[in-house]
């Protein structure tokens, strides 16, 4: 199991993705410096080199991821290499580039144009595979305006397919009504399951593109309940969708829930973020996990998890049992 298909779209992408926002560098949003940690550029793209080596073909990244510089270090790394890829962005969130500020939001046709365009100018192509929406909107007839011109854009060559980064099952219904509508991004991982988006990308042969599939980290077993994490790191900021980190500290009780599937998650050798994978690919059918990684050793243990595939289904039903039972 290397490959899957990126929904409805027919275009084909390895089963694992990579999630490109925490090799942005920092950004500065409401007041606060945010990011993943220090950076480097020249191990990014080593990185992304990496990667392609070892089969992963599609990655995601957003107009705001750094206020444009992960799309830029995307161009560069896949310069003269553009027709091995798949190349999914976002757009909807306002940003100063110079500034490397990030503020409010805007979904007017117009901007979505510009945003598209400016876009395709830092990645250095003439397509994106797949644009998806980054924010949400204040109605329905918002939304399907903004499906309208995403519908132009494929028209008109500059988009092959799109979705909505977004957790609302609602709002995945909505745009899943689109003739090219090909995706929903959503948070996922074994700790935090999203049945009824699941059920919508299934019945609607959308893929299921999974970011948070590691937890935001917690998942590779490397914070125990004395790490403590930078005030500058995203997780200590305690944003909602933030749940396995609280002030900076790993969530006790997602702790406790690891370790009580730590076994079976590295089952045949498999390292614990590779379980952690295995599971997403054994949730469904249409999941695609995208995640982050800011150094080659951590794009080789994720894509190492492409040769062990899936868990089994009685597998997942044990961490279904033992996750209930340590709640």
């Amino acid at each position: 199991m290397t490959t899957r298909l990126l929904g409805r779209s027919g275009i084909q992408v390895s089963a694992l993705g990579l999630g490109a926002w925490s090799i942005a560098g920092p950004i500065t949003r409401d007041g606060g410096l945010v990011s993943w940690g220090a950076v480097d550029d020249h191990e990014s793209v080593s990185a992304l080199h990496r990667a392609l080596e070892l089969g992963v073909t599609f990655f995601d990244t957003s107009d705001a991821y750094g206020a444009g510089h992960s799309e830029r270090l995307l161009g560069r790394a896949f310069a003269g290499r553009r027709d091995q890829v798949v190349i999914a962005t976002k757009f909807g969130n306002l940003y100063d580039e110079s500034e490397r500020t990030l503020a409010g939001t805007d979904t007017s046709p117009d901007y979505v144009r510009r945003a598209c365009e400016a876009s395709l100018k830092r990645l250095g192509t003439d397509y994106i595979d797949l644009y998806q929406l980054h924010c949400g909107t204040d109605s329905d007839a918002e939304s399907l305006a903004v499906r309208d011109v995403l519908e132009e854009l494929v028209e008109a060559g500059k988009v092959r397919a799109y979705g909505w980064s977004t957790d609302d099952s609602a709002q995945a219904e909505l745009f899943a009504g689109g003739t090219h509508c090909t995706a929903i991004q959503h948070d996922l991982n074994l700790l935090q399951d999203a049945p009824d988006v699941i059920d919508i990308c299934e019945r609607h042969t959308l893929a299921s593109i999974n970011r948070g599939p590691l937890a935001r980290g917690l998942l590779t077993g490397k914070y125990t309940t004395d790490s403590v994490l930078p005030a500058e790191d995203l997780r200590s900021r305690n944003f909602p969708w933030m749940r396995h980190f609280v002030d900076g500290r790993p969530n006790p009780r997602s702790l406790t829930r690891l370790d009580a599937v730590r076994e079976i998650l590295r089952s045949d050798g498999r390292s614990l973020a590779q379980g952690a994978l295995a599971w997403l690919w054994a949730r469904s059918d249409c999941t695609i996990p995208i995640p982050g990684f800011k150094t080659v050793a951590q794009v080789e243990d994720n894509a190492g998890a492409l040769a062990y595939g899936a868990l089994e289904p009685s597998q997942l039903t044990e961490i279904e049992t033992l996750l209930g039972e340590a709640a």
